[in-house]
């Protein structure tokens, strides 16, 4: 209690996938953390930023800088805009220590077909989506992360958090967790339902264990929020457990320490899987993480501090609020064998944190109520199908038991899901080629914004062929996987999405509430048509699409960088006699800035770095985010001090391609891209997006 009445310090995770990780490192090491050396704020000596000892490559760090004090104190002001810059491109995220062992835990590999239930605000997410692009050399890894929201409002904050990282292979959606639709993708001309090799289930809870940081649970926490949170909890976990595949690794996740929440809810887990699912040992998965085994025993607490040690206690007028599954097994022998244990209660004082409770889950086979033999569908692979094809419907079960009721209410597959599933299959065989729409709305209420359909541009759509002559594309370019938002009208922007996400929008497009997905690719120039390609390159999906440009490429030195980033629009005569000579017989219109490390020289940047940019009459402009040119010109050592945003103002151009709330609630800061050449206006006229609604 004493650690919990302290303010949380702060802390921060260095983005791992990116190259330019090693290279902030070292800024913050060199740099920033020297500054802080005996600075003394409001009387207290700041200490020098230490790495969490359990988060792997000194990845993470925190400081014992509360956040007000990073705010509001002018001797930190450079530190705290070097935060606010990196962590708006993507480098760095400002995340809770304890928040960041799930997915660690979850030991997720770029291959890895991943669903995170509960996601936002996104943090959890964008540390599955490094762990995807564990290799910087593959720009479409197999593996794809679908992050899910029950909240239309807070998907968008999810959307601005995946939007950092750039990545084709994330896609959010918005369903309640608890009965999350089951996904169908095609496997070689067949369709099979979708299973997961690892599931994130961090589910909403009471937050008894961020009191450091949200103030407000003091006043507000009862023992009555949990009582009313555990039917939820166990009902996403459930649904999780369902989904994911035999072998596959599920992390149930809360930041309360309540046992209601944590250990009834994984106890009843184990008991209604018989045997399907159990607890691993993770002990020896994060060396230096200090926490206490999970509990085997607990008593159920009412509002008014009424204590229950077991459900034949609860009179009768309480069986609503309290049920069954919130009490220990009583039986020791089952209790011993379920290893309650194996979970991870991290306390506040044990290395200045907030409360966390971590189990995780391997799943050994499919859980009891889906083995049933497979009807109608012999050469179905896997029994479950059965589910989706079962025109006789529910009337098939066997009779149902009370027992068998209340299971059902949990578990979440009910009768209406099953007719639903097997009326989407029907209904599948007529809509459009190449189009994933919003659902139709006798289907699922559509809350909040309606989202414009995904568009997969058809084989011989005349748009594609002068892209691959300009930018000289090789022919393993994914061209099927490229996508717009629009059915009529010109095509504005194209974005790409993983060959595995296109198989998931194709097939799902009547079942699942997609609110976005993919990176921008290329964008139009509204002057296009007098060039000879219509489509300039987009910087947020660069580094993905690099690989595969073959012409229009332009090697330019560390100091030309700093040129490009720091004037406006420079005349080709201002860069080096190399660059110069690359760039004087290209024709205007979109080129690729790449810088090459040397190796010979460890003083001077060592990531590669590319850029957008654009070839005028006589001069070169580059196209990148206002944060992240900030961020290659720090890595350069050069310190820009950015002027204070002003108020309502949203993020630069480039970071925001999801279409959004209406445009008019969102600010439009299109400071990257609005400055120089005669079109670049309309460039920048794409601004609009996954800002949150005000």
């Amino acid at each position: 209690m004493e650690a919990l009445r302290e303010p949380l310090p702060a802390t921060l995770r260095i983005t791992g996938y990116k190259s330019h990780a090693k290279e902030i490192l070292h800024c913050l090491k060199s740099k920033y953390f020297k500054e802080l050396e005996d600075l003394e704020v409001d009387g207290q000596k700041v200490e020098v930023p230490q790495p969490l000892s359990w988060y792997p490559e000194e990845l993470a760090w925190h400081t014992n800088l509360s956040r007000k004090i990073l705010r509001k104190s002018p001797q930190l002001e450079k530190f705290h805009q070097f935060l606010v810059s990196e962590t708006e491109s993507g480098n760095i995220s400002r995340q809770e220590a304890v928040s960041m062992i799930p997915p660690l835990l979850l030991n997720a590999h770029p291959h890895h077909k991943i669903l995170d239930m509960c996601a936002a605000p996104g943090s959890k997410t964008t540390q599955l989506i490094e762990m995807l692009h564990a290799d910087m050399n593959v720009p479409f890894p197999e593996g794809f992360v679908i992050a899910n929201d029950v909240d239309n409002k807070r998907c968008y904050l999810l959307v601005h958090q995946a939007k950092r990282l750039s990545s084709p292979c994330i896609m959010v959606v918005n369903h309640d967790a608890s009965c999350i639709p089951r996904l169908m993708i095609d496997v070689n001309g067949r369709k099979e339902v979708l299973f997961y090799d690892r599931i994130l289930c961090d589910v909403p809870c009471s937050g008894d264990g961020t009191m450091r940081k949200n103030i407000d649970v003091w006043k507000k926490w009862t023992t009555l929020n949990s009582l009313q949170l555990h039917g939820l909890q166990l009902r996403i976990a459930t649904r999780g457990a369902e989904q994911l595949v035999e072998g596959g690794r599920m992390v149930y996740s809360t930041c309360s320490l309540n046992p209601i929440e944590d250990e009834a809810v994984i106890a009843s887990l184990l008991e209604k899987s018989e045997g399907a699912l159990e607890l691993a040992d993770v002990s020896s998965e994060l060396p230096g993480l200090k926490w206490m085994p999970g509990l085997t025993q607990w008593k159920v607490m009412t509002k008014d501090g009424q204590w229950f040690a077991e459900w034949d206690e609860v009179p009768h007028s309480r069986h609503t609020q309290i049920r069954p599954t919130m009490f220990p097994p009583k039986d020791s022998e089952k209790l011993q064998a379920m290893h309650l244990e194996r979970c991870l209660r991290i306390l506040p004082h044990h290395q200045n944190t907030g409360g966390f409770f971590v189990a995780v889950l391997v799943k050994k086979s499919s859980m009891p109520w889906n083995k049933r033999p497979p009807k109608l569908q012999g050469e179905s692979a896997k029994p479950r199908d059965s589910v989706q094809s079962n025109p006789a419907g529910p009337m098939v079960e066997k009779a149902e038991g009370p027992a068998e009721l209340e299971r059902k209410l949990v578990t979440g597959i009910g009768d209406a899901e099953i007719i639903e599933r097997t009326e989407d299959l029907e209904n599948n065989g007529n809509k459009k080629d190449g189009v994933c729409g919003p659902p139709p709305s006798k289907k699922m209420k559509l809350f909040g914004f309606k989202e414009d359909p995904f568009v997969f541009i058809p084989e011989d759509d005349p748009l594609f062929p002068p892209i691959q002559k300009f930018y000289a594309l090789d022919p393993s370019f994914p061209r099927m996987n490229l996508l717009t938002r629009t059915t009529e009208g010109k095509k504005r922007q194209l974005y790409m999405v993983s060959k595995e996400l296109r198989n998931v929008l194709l097939n799902n497009s009547e079942r699942m509430k997609v609110i976005n997905t993919g990176i921008k690719v290329w964008c139009r120039n509204n002057s296009g048509e007098e060039f000879d390609c219509a489509f300039r390159l987009a910087q947020e999906g660069i580094y993905t699409l690099y690989p595969f440009i073959n012409s229009r490429i332009i090697t330019v030195s560390l100091e030309d960088v700093k040129i490009l980033l720091t004037q406006e629009n420079p005349f080709l005569r201002k860069l080096s006699s190399e660059t110069y000579s690359q760039a004087k017989d290209l024709a205007k219109g979109s080129v690729v800035l790449k810088y090459e490390p040397d190796p010979t020289k460890p003083d001077t940047l060592q990531c590669p770095i590319v850029l957008c940019g654009w070839r005028g009459k006589a001069s070169i402009r580059t196209f990148v985010p206002k944060n992240e040119r900030l961020h290659y010109l720090r890595m350069m050592g050069l310190e820009v001090l950015a002027e204070k945003r002003k108020e309502g103002t949203a993020m630069t151009d480039e970071s925001a391609a999801s279409s959004g709330p209406p445009e008019d609630e969102v600010g439009t800061d299109q400071s990257a891209e609005q400055a120089a050449s005669p079109d670049a206006a309309s460039m920048g006229s794409d601004s609009a997006g996954a800002a949150l609604p005000r």
